[in-house]
């Protein structure tokens, strides 16, 4: 198993796309090998990771879009992790990243992958983090990750990326009036996208006034991704970014704290659960913090 790990890492680090695509199906269908490859990884984290979100039909998929023609157009290589919406059925990926972004996918130079949120909330899958870091192993110049697009509740990439880009349009008065809960406070960027719209100038401006009342330092960016208007300035800024070693010790406190969370968790099965529950509460005196901490204390 060992050599079969070091041929894939090895695989991995010199390009090789098959190589990438099984290592990430591998982790996030838990295979055998999955385990001992993360233990075996070593991740560039110097590669910047770029997380965008925001509302759906802000446009994302074709502001990422936008950003790779830009990015490879100077020979530099991507990764791009777009997380979909899960089937109702079979859990899978509905694959819009994969329509969206069709004429990217004969680039040598840029890697897509698509995956399944599978019903986790947050605005990504479940194993985001660990397939970043698989993709931070291979040769990539800077590293995409676009959210579900499921609205407020999407905070998770904070956790994940080194710059979180929120993507608004002039339409989006509603979040505006929310900039200290939930999706408005997490961003190092804001995009006002479709900006050939009516009101997005007024919009821009008001949400950097309202920035600079906050004595927030935020930039805002007007972009119209289907044009192309306003991506190279984008990309300038995502460039230009600089991660603090702050950020950086706090990105990977959240990657520990949750592979811990996911760790202590493996053993405990839901249908066990719901059944002793069945059994326990037909007892008198039934008390659920004292289940908890009989069954599941250490």
């Amino acid at each position: 198993m060992t050599e079969a790990v070091l041929s894939y890492i090895e695989r991995i680090q010199s390009g090789d796309y098959l190589a990438l695509a099984r290592a990430i199906s591998f982790v996030e269908n838990e295979h055998p090998l999955a385990h001992p490859l993360l233990l075996s990884l070593r991740p560039d984290h110097s590669i910047p990771v770029i997380g965008i979100t925001g509302p759906p039909g802000a446009g994302k998929s074709t502001l990422v879009n936008a950003l790779c023609e830009s990015f490879t157009d100077q020979k530099r290589r991507i990764a791009v992790l777009a997380v979909d919406p899960s089937s109702p059925f079979n859990k899978g990926s509905l694959l819009g990243d994969r329509i969206r972004m069709g004429k990217q996918f004969n680039n040598p130079l840029i890697y897509i992958r698509s995956m399944a949120s599978r019903g986790a909330l947050g605005g990504l899958a479940e194993k985001s983090l660990q397939i970043t870091d698989v993709l931070k192993t291979a040769p990539f110049d800077l590293i995409i990750v676009e959210t579900v697009g499921v609205g407020q509740s999407e905070i998770d990439i904070v956790g994940l990326a080194d710059m979180t880009i929120v993507v608004l349009v002039p339409e989006s008065g509603d979040e505006i009036q929310h900039v200290k809960s939930g999706l408005m406070e997490i961003a190092d960027l804001y995009v006002v996208n479709k900006a050939d719209r009516e009101g997005a100038d007024s919009f821009a401006t008001k949400l950097s006034r309202m920035l600079k009342q906050k004595s927030v330092d935020i930039p805002v960016i007007k972009t119209d991704a289907i044009r192309g208007s306003g991506i190279d300035e984008l990309l300038k800024a995502v460039l230009s970014f600089k991660r603090s070693n702050r950020l950086a010790l706090n990105l990977l406190t959240e990657h520990a704290w949750r592979l811990i969370q996911e760790k202590r968790m493996k053993d405990v099965d839901r249908n066990e659960l719901r059944a002793s529950l069945e059994e326990a509460i037909g007892r008198p005196g039934f008390n659920v913090y004292q289940f908890v901490e009989q069954h599941f204390s250490r």
